[in-house]
């Protein structure tokens, strides 16, 4: 396990194209998972914190999000890639989200990765790489196995 102060946490997305140090603090961190909790830094009208859980192998997070009261709102998943250069860790939006609430499982930006395409932002690989970690999660949840990913 890493020493928690010296480990730097960035989040890249590719639209907009910005790389940004993440202060969330960071609970666990080891060869299979990042864990954190964090509070927005944008105001959010239905949600002001969360926990999140980056499953490295599988290429995505699962992120539980709380109201202002700390009641349970919804999970959000992001499609990932990460890359680790010894205490630094940059965990790359590959554009694709997943909701999951009580009502619904819903896929999200699909518009963006065809974008990022257009616009050179992306290789057809990494977006190959997007579509089959977004496939592997909704069967993952489709087939009644998300529970196992939501535990941290």
């Amino acid at each position: 396990m890493k020493i928690l102060n010296d480990v730097k946490l960035y989040r890249r997305r590719f639209i907009p194209n910005e790389k940004i140090l993440l202060h969330d603090k960071i609970i666990r961190i080891d060869n299979e998972v990042i864990i954190t909790k964090w509070k927005t830094f944008r105001p959010k009208t239905n949600f002001s914190s969360g926990h999140s859980c980056v499953y490295i192998d599988e290429g995505f997070k699962v992120s539980k999000l709380f109201d202002d009261n700390n009641n349970f709102v919804s999970f959000y998943c992001d499609i990932i890639n990460v890359k680790i250069n010894h205490n630094e860790y940059i965990v790359e939006d590959l554009l694709i989200d997943v909701t999951i609430n009580k009502n619904n499982v819903r896929v999200l930006d699909l518009d963006e990765l065809a974008d990022a395409l257009d616009k050179n932002l992306i290789t057809t690989n990494m977006a190959k790489d997007a579509l089959r970690k977004a496939n592997r999660l909704l069967s993952i949840i489709y087939n009644g196995n998300f529970k196992k990913f939501i535990n941290f």
